[in-house]
């Protein structure tokens, strides 16, 4: 294999070549370096004051991945009982679960409200109606609508609410018994623009003092995820970031307030690695195409919404400009164009970094091709 890429700490690339040289496990498959998980972890929340980190679960699912990060003592945030399920396999404590996606299933609220789950996210009058029936009293916070500029994966069309209605909701909640605590927001995955979180927090600050004008006080912030990696190119990092939130928090917001963190890409994204094998080859028009047994199907999926991976193969070819090609019958399953690389062999081994989240959570056995196997190393 190539050196050892620049934004890879040595120690790592050399327990992924480690591993790959004397497993047999089949390929392609994920390797999780438990290593910089732990580190992530210990980074994140440390330079915002009263905060408390909830991983997103649907960044990566894994349940070895969840012993790991259980063991580290973060919470959990979850949407859905297939995640609640493994959680509670792991034996997870309800006060460490929240839930913040705005619209939730029967079924989840069927199993989260007996388990014990009393955080919910909500941003419209028919989920306070549903969270009455079937969360009565629960703590609610309102999802606010903010600019998602500079995030790589948005997320703001689809839940969230302005100003105006988000108060109206908070009065609405409070009137039918429930327990309006605060509000959450989301500046979009993978954001490079600092600028968002600053905006999000004038925007929230607003809206607790309309609150507490209408008799609620807030006693939670949550800000959501959306810390990037690296993918391709340098993006700011999580002391930069959070140095910046906290600054703005002490001047918006009162001491005593609990800030939740949603993190999920930043916990798991770099610690992973796709180990794969070059299937195919061949010239199409002036295109070279390079063929691969993982896929926009079974594992990169983000590919199709503007994330790029950096790709290591060991070759001392010339190097040439490729498209990159899952393994399945559509032709959907394109990951990457004018991708360099040095030519390789058919059988080679095919290195993706940066590969930890939204990869194996979103994969699907579409075609047949089997999911690939997670390994924490």
């Amino acid at each position: 294999m190539e050196a050892t890429p620049t934004f890879v700490s040595k120690k790592t690339w050399n327990k992924v070549l480690n591993y790959i040289a004397s497993s047999d496990e089949a390929l392609p498959y994920l390797l999780i370096d438990r290593d910089v998980v732990r580190e992530k972890v210990s980074l994140i929340g440390r330079h915002i004051r009263n905060s408390r980190v909830f991983y997103a679960v649907k960044a990566h699912p894994d349940v070895e991945v969840l012993k790991l990060l259980n063991s580290l003592g973060v919470g959990f945030e979850i949407a859905s009982e297939g995640e609640l399920q493994i959680l509670a396999s792991l034996g997870v404590a309800p006060e460490r679960i929240i839930t913040s996606n705005p619209v939730k299933t029967f079924k989840f609220l069927d199993r989260a409200v007996p388990y014990g789950i009393s955080y919910y996210a909500f941003d419209s009058a028919v989920e306070v109606d549903k969270l009455v029936r079937y969360a009565p009293g629960c703590n609610v916070y309102v999802r606010l609508s903010v600019p998602n500029e500079g995030s790589e994966w948005p997320l703001s069309k689809k839940f969230g609410v302005e100003l105006d209605e988000a108060a109206e909701l908070l009065l609405l909640a409070k009137r039918k018994g429930l327990n309006p605590v605060g509000v959450t927001f989301h500046v979009g995955s993978q954001c490079n623009n600092v600028y968002n979180w600053s905006t999000a927090l004038e925007k929230a600050k607003e809206l607790r003092e309309i609150a507490e004008q209408n008799g609620i006080s807030f006693s939670v912030l949550n800000i959501g995820g959306g810390y990037p990696i690296h993918y391709t190119k340098n993006v700011v990092d999580v002391e930069t970031i959070e140095k910046k939130i906290d600054r703005a928090l002490a001047k918006k917001f009162p001491k005593d307030l609990e800030v939740f963190i949603e993190p999920g890409r930043a916990v798991v994204g770099d610690a992973g690695v796709f180990v794969a094998t070059v299937i195919g080859k061949a010239r199409r028009g002036d295109e070279n195409w390079l063929y691969i047994d993982v896929g926009v199907f079974n594992g990169l999926m983000e590919s199709i919404g503007g994330i790029k991976y950096v790709y290591v193969v060991g070759s001392r070819n010339e190097p040439e400009r490729w498209t990159i090609a899952g393994p399945s019958c559509d032709s959907f399953d394109v990951i990457d164009r004018e991708v360099t690389l040095r030519e390789p062999e058919v059988g080679n081994r095919i290195l993706i970094l940066s590969s930890g989240a939204y990869t194996i959570s979103y994969a699907s056995e579409f075609n047949g091709f089997s999911i690939p196997k997670t390994i924490l190393i």
